[in-house]
């Protein structure tokens, strides 16, 4: 049987092409980098776990090697660095589940800034708050609202370490209905609404699927929604459910459609426990526990992040000027103040699963730390919230296999501080050195 001649020249083109990949030689294997031997006084590698004592952590081309119990000399790996933190309690690399690095500024100044400022402007700020953040001991981050595409930029110069930085987690632009929390147009006149951008808010499941659609798109880690009312949402329409049943389960099912994990900004109990029915991945905030709540978090292994370190943010805003919020604003800021923490000590004891998370930027950037301190005052052990913010982060970032302990294979993102932070959670908010992907970015001698 005769073959068309232009069958027979396909086959023989793929054959030439398969031939002369076969003839390439094979690609150079780089020769392994050199070693840095981090000497620790003590070494928290798994949290969770006992401290070790004395210990070497072995860093070669960004990864951790090994660990060896004492002090390793440098004449073992000819050619190594030797880091001195015999003196400190080294750990991983600290995880703020829930960070907003492009704000700055709260009440009535962040809503002017809006306005008044542009996007570089906005680019330079987040850039300078992320250097602020990695400097603090939190070597990867979760950025839960993004501006223009500042932060999913940042997310990849702060990847090549062309800008120091953590590794950034970036959910995109949050979600939510017309008039929910997350609608930029809350609080402008009607001249000015059709004006500013908000296709990142929905009205139904076919809209709702368009909008975790887009935020695919600008390509987004992660799923940002809002199923309640927010304390800072220029309307008064409290922080209970603001978004139907269909419109949220769209929301989930769209985002696990492209294998995205989803954080929901919940308040009220209603809202929490619609979103944990839909198949959250986690709950921001959380403010408000019922036991149907804390039944539903068990059953679907979720995780909470607290994000307590707001209030400090609200405390001191409106110690240097009562007029910081607006009236519509400014009952649930004290509404927030007075509950915060409520939630948190009913998680702990019902085993819900806790990350560590601090809604910086309505709190201050760099001052992550100062979560710790809360999570300790209601409920938490030492250890418990250090495990929060390494290993438990690490889950819920989806980024167990890289981050959150020091074992070999995993990214070398450590820190170390004087004092010991599983008596003293507070020595966390004062970092003396910091590694990222093996990079010194901190080393106070």
């Amino acid at each position: 049987m005769n073959r068309p001649m232009a069958s027979l020249g396909g086959v023989a083109i793929l054959a030439l092409t398969a031939a002369a990949a076969n003839a390439q030689p094979a690609p150079a294997v780089s020769e392994p980098g050199p070693v840095t031997l981090v000497q620790a006084g003590r070494l928290l590698d798994r949290p969770g776990q006992a401290p070790r004592g004395p210990s070497t952590v072995v860093v070669r081309d960004g990864l951790v090697v090994e660990i060896r119990d004492g002090f390793v000399d440098a004449s073992t790996f000819p050619g190594a660095t030797v880091i001195d933190q015999r003196d400190r309690f080294v750990l991983p690399g600290l995880i703020d589940s829930h960070v907003h690095l492009v704000s700055d500024l709260g009440g009535q100044a962040g809503f002017l800034s809006g306005i008044t400022e542009n996007l570089p402007t906005h680019a330079y700020r987040a850039a300078e708050n992320a250097e602020k953040t990695l400097m603090a001991g939190f070597t990867t981050v979760r950025n839960l609202g993004d501006d223009g595409g500042v932060t999913l930029a940042l997310r990849d110069a702060t990847a090549a370490h062309r800008l120091p930085g953590p590794r950034i987690v970036d959910a995109g632009n949050s979600i939510s209905t017309t008039s929910g929390h997350m609608d930029g147009r809350l609080g402008f006149n009607d001249d000015l609404r059709d004006d500013i951008p908000h296709d990142n808010v929905c009205n139904g499941p076919e809209s709702c699927r368009e909008a975790v659609r887009i935020q695919v798109g600008r390509g987004a880690n992660v799923i940002k929604i809002a199923t309640t009312g927010g304390v800072n949402s220029r309307i008064g329409a409290g922080v209970g459910a603001q978004m139907f049943e269909d419109e949220a389960r769209a929301l989930v099912d769209t985002a696990h459609l492209y294998g995205l994990k989803v954080a929901v900004h919940a308040h009220g109990a209603d809202g929490i426990n619609l979103a944990l029915r839909m198949g959250a991945d986690s709950i921001e905030h959380g403010t408000v526990f019922d036991d149907e709540t804390i039944r539903l978090f068990r059953q679907s292994g979720a995780y909470y992040v607290p994000t307590l370190s707001t209030v400090n943010g609200y405390i001191e805003r409106l110690a240097a000027d009562p007029n910081a919020y607006s009236p519509e604003v400014l009952p649930k800021i004290r509404w927030r103040i007075s509950i915060t923490g409520q939630s948190l000590q009913r998680a702990v004891p019902a085993g819900v699963r806790i990350a560590f998370g601090t809604d910086a930027g309505v709190s201050k950037h760099g001052r992550n730390a100062d979560e710790f301190a809360l999570m300790v005052q209601h409920g938490m052990t030492p250890m418990s919230a250090i495990q929060a913010a390494t290993v438990n982060a690490a889950d819920l970032l989806g980024l167990s296999s890289e981050i959150g302990s020091l074992e070999p294979g995993k990214r070398a993102d450590l820190v170390a501080v004087d004092g010991d932070p599983l008596t003293d959670v507070t020595v966390l908010t004062s970092m003396d050195f910091v590694m990222r992907d093996g990079r010194v970015y901190r080393d106070e001698d």
